[in-house]
């Protein structure tokens, strides 16, 4: 292995622990162990050191083909250690910044969302239903009225064939008011009938 291979390659190293300290504190960060079980912290932890190994051999597979070293290992450790002493605390603030960032825009999107577009239409739907409600109520006491009016007229106008109606009967001879009865009494038991069976049947199809 040349010298700039050594080179590069505890470079890349130095980096990798700079990058395992980054994605140890975000995974912490965001894991919240205290309020995790522990059966999931445990599987999250394992597939945690499984993608960092994976990704540091990756790296130390494209720089030197995959040789291990020693120095390499230290070289890991002074990179985790350089992160530690210089720039943890300013990551931290700057990761609390940025999700401190991300909610208040998230917010202030939810709420132009809710305010310019949510609450528009809203108010529009319930308008149109008011106005809809409205008109049916209009409408039905339209109809209303003009039932009632045409029943009023169709008395009107049926009272005189009831009276005509009326003084047939009277005038009638009894036999004939007698066929008439029986006529009658024949129909409205035929109705009842009738009226009996299809109560049954729907009963029978309910069940």
């Amino acid at each position: 292995m040349t010298l700039s291979t050594q080179f590069m390659t505890m470079l890349a190293m130095v980096s990798m622990g700079l990058f395992f300290g980054i994605s140890l504190d975000t995974y912490q960060y965001f894991l919240k162990r205290p309020t995790r079980k522990r059966s999931i912290v445990f599987i999250h932890d394992i597939l945690f050191w499984i993608l960092q190994a994976l990704l540091m051999f990756y790296v130390l597979f494209l720089v030197n083909k995959g040789e291990v070293r020693v120095y390499l290992v230290l070289a890991l450790l002074l990179g985790f250690a350089m992160y530690k002493s210089l720039f943890q605390a300013l990551y931290l603030r700057l990761l609390k910044g940025i999700i401190s960032f991300c909610i208040h825009s998230y917010r202030f999107l939810i709420k132009i969302i809710v305010n310019i577009v949510y609450r528009p239409i809203k108010s529009i739907v319930f308008f149109l239903l008011s106005i809809i409600i409205a008109l049916g109520k209009g409408l039905m006491a339209l109809v209303s009225g003009i039932i009632r009016v045409l029943r009023f007229i169709i008395r009107i106008l049926l009272k005189p064939i009831e009276w005509l109606l009326s003084l047939l009967w009277l005038i009638m001879p009894k036999k004939v008011k007698l066929f008439v009865e029986r006529i009658s009494s024949k129909l409205a038991g035929y109705y009842f009938k009738i009226k009996n069976y299809l109560k049954e049947w729907i009963a029978n199809r309910k069940k």
